[in-house]
């Protein structure tokens, strides 16, 4: 395989024409914010102009608006509970998706794509942290396996499509993710959203405690959706190489860390409960990171402060239908 890529082979942004697909959804406006502060022009068409499930309208779309780069972060998302009760939708659409815009790409000649991938491409049981090298070396995890599946044929496409036609296409794995724009429905939110928005709804309620599913031991990694941006772009402006590249920041904490840090935020006070008959899903997800941060990379938001304006933003957009002060008297946000 190639090696971690270098800046020499660099994709310049000025003047370019990058379509952010997925645009409307937490990491897609997240890349369009941070692509505002560059000279670019930026292209967006939300599922009302092209539905990148049909393969015709996807080409069609392409062709006719050019791109010259594009981050294809759209995709069909959702916990655990959503991945094992939708796993036929989490397998098509993503892969669909995928190989509609990756083959599209090529035949319209463009310059440069980054594929949005997840962490949970990795064996469930990897070795810790996991190295970019630990694809396919051991079983997933079921809860989300057709998700990954279908993310693992995503970075797959982008290499043969590098060894056989020689596109600068390139795959990215991020981390778990949070911020604004994040999904807060309880049955379709990964943790951090979902935890934020019980612990809000506990303390407007006077609750004397929250659930949250399984044992609360599992160790996860968390990135600010922002700094992700930041690290995408600069991926794309200076990374070529067959291999993925993994996002994070290098450092995880417990369920049961980041629940206490939420309640912090929110100003929640109450107990917690685990209901140990929910899954806890993968024991532990950490990514190594050495890579990106070879390529000049290093994420910058702390998990308090990205929490912080994550809650700032759900309240700010009606949907904790007011903010709860620290004194417990309601305060409009």
């Amino acid at each position: 395989m190639a090696g971690p890529g270098k800046s020499d082979s660099a994709f310049t942004l000025k003047g370019k024409r990058i379509w952010v697909a997925g645009h409307r959804g937490m990491v897609g406006a997240a890349v369009v914010r941070r692509l505002g502060a560059e000279d670019c022009e930026i292209l967006t068409a939300g599922r009302e102009v092209v539905d990148l499930r049909r393969q015709a309208e996807t080409e069609d779309w392409i062709a006719e608006s050019r791109p010259d780069g594009i981050v294809l972060a759209a995709a069909t998302v959702g916990g655990i509970l959503a991945n094992d009760t939708r796993p036929a939708d989490f397998i098509y659409d993503n892969l669909a998706i995928e190989t509609h815009v990756i083959e599209a790409a090529r035949r319209v000649g463009v310059g440069k794509l980054l594929l949005l991938g997840s962490s949970c491409i990795y064996p469930r049981l990897a070795p810790q942290p996991i190295t970019e090298d630990a694809l396919l070396t051991g079983a997933l995890e079921p809860t989300n396996q057709w998700y990954a599946v279908a993310k693992i044929a995503g970075i797959k496409l982008c290499q043969a499509y590098r060894r056989q036609f020689g596109n600068d296409f390139i795959s990215a794995m991020p981390t778990n993710l949070f911020g604004p724009g994040d999904n807060f429905d309880l049955e379709n939110s990964h943790v951090a959203a979902a935890l934020l928005r019980k612990a809000h709804e506990a303390k407007r309620e006077g609750a004397e405690s929250l659930t949250i599913w399984g044992s609360g031991t599992p160790k996860r990694e968390f990135l600010y959706v922002d700094d992700c941006a930041d690290a995408l772009v600069h991926l794309l402006a200076h990374y070529s190489g067959e291999r993925h590249v993994n996002i994070g920041t290098g450092r995880d904490v417990t369920i049961r860390e980041l629940a206490e840090t939420i309640a912090s935020v929110v100003g929640y006070r109450g107990a917690f409960r685990y209901d140990t008959t929910k899954p806890d899903g993968t024991p532990r997800k950490l990514l190594d990171v050495s890579r990106l941060r070879e390529l000049g990379w290093t994420a910058t938001t702390t998990l308090r402060d990205g929490l912080a304006k994550t809650y700032d933003w759900y309240v700010s957009q009606g949907l904790g239908a007011e903010r709860i002060s620290s004194d417990g008297a309601g305060s409009k946000p």
